[in-house]
């Protein structure tokens, strides 16, 4: 009897573990369709980015996987209130973690609202201005801007991109007074320079590249620690006089807070893989991107970080992007 009832109890326990186990089990994901909102036009860097990996994690996922442009902070918004379950992400700039600075009392917070994935890309940026403009060097641009302070202006991608905080930064480490201009995306900024309509701007090297080379635009400087071989002629700041100039501006993929850890895990490793493929690296390349991948745990880290320094920053110089 005692041996019967021993063996009823090992059957309970087994069942028990079992139920446990299965109630403890991640979900299938996805079983439908993921939206990755994209929070600048179509063209941009991050609009870029994201539909390669839109494209990849469709054909793993064997689900649709779209990018909806929404420029703005409409569309971050949008996906703090999304539901948490995987199914809404954002693939977005180091810009995000200033938006609760520039916009004043945002009902969301772009640490507290939202749980990084991965970042993944690092784009160097490169000081352009228009070649009729009389600086042939980066020193001779400042010089010009102390000569003739708020008449020279800068532009960028709008407001909480990573263009405006290249600008601001690089407004802050000169000690010069130029002014902001925002505009809806980066053909549109990039044009204005060319134009002569705006005089320069902290510029994403892909996206600059093209027209260095034509002469559109003039190179001064980059921001990076050795010389980029696609600019060999191009000096880094520190050559070219201001070494405490440095900045990362990074991409990145997150999702709504609350979201699964088990799924934020499993978009993480799906998406560390698709960047180590050849073609997505040859993409990355073109783009004039470096890739990079980290924990979900390490992009929290560097978004908290991010937006404390940044948040400073602005805050301190009093900065309005508008």
């Amino acid at each position: 009897m005692k041996t019967i009832r021993l063996a009823i109890l090992c059957v309970a326990s087994l069942l028990a573990s079992a139920s446990s186990a299965f109630a403890q089990a991640p979900p299938a994901y996805p079983t439908k369709t993921v939206t990755i909102v994209n929070p600048f036009t179509a063209g941009s860097v991050s609009d870029i980015l994201a539909r390669v990996l839109a494209d990849k994690l469709g054909t793993l996922w064997k689900q649709t996987v779209i990018v909806e442009n929404k420029p703005g902070i409409t569309g971050t918004i949008s996906v703090a209130k999304s539901a948490p379950d995987g199914y809404t992400l954002i693939s977005t700039s180091n810009g995000h973690t200033i938006i609760t600075v520039i916009n004043k009392d945002l009902a969301i917070d772009p640490v507290k609202d939202f749980v990084g994935i991965t970042q993944i890309a690092s784009v160097p940026v490169v000081l352009i201005v228009n070649p009729e403009l009389p600086a042939k060097s980066l020193k001779e641009l400042v010089a010009l801007a102390k000569e003739k302070p708020g008449t020279l202006n800068f532009t960028s991608a709008g407001p909480a991109s990573s263009n405006y905080l290249a600008g601001e930064l690089f407004k802050q480490t000169a000690n010069i007074d130029i002014v902001h201009v925002p505009f809806k995306g980066t053909p549109e900024q990039l044009t204005s320079i060319m134009r002569g309509d705006s005089h320069l701007s902290l510029a994403f090297l892909g996206n600059a590249l093209p027209f260095i080379q034509s002469g559109k635009v003039r190179a001064l400087a980059i921001a990076t620690p050795q010389r980029n071989p696609a600019l060999p002629d191009v000096p880094t700041f520190a050559e070219a006089g201001m070494p405490d100039y440095k900045y990362d501006s990074w991409f990145g993929v997150m999702a709504p807070a609350g979201t699964p850890p088990a799924i934020v895990k499993k978009i993480n490793e799906d998406i560390a893989g698709i960047l180590q493929l050849p073609d997505v690296q040859a993409r990355w390349q073109t783009t004039g991107a470096l890739t990079v991948v980290n924990t979900p745990a390490q992009f929290d880290a560097i978004i908290k970080s991010d937006v404390e320094r940044y948040g400073k920053m602005l805050k301190a110089a009093g900065a309005n992007p508008n």
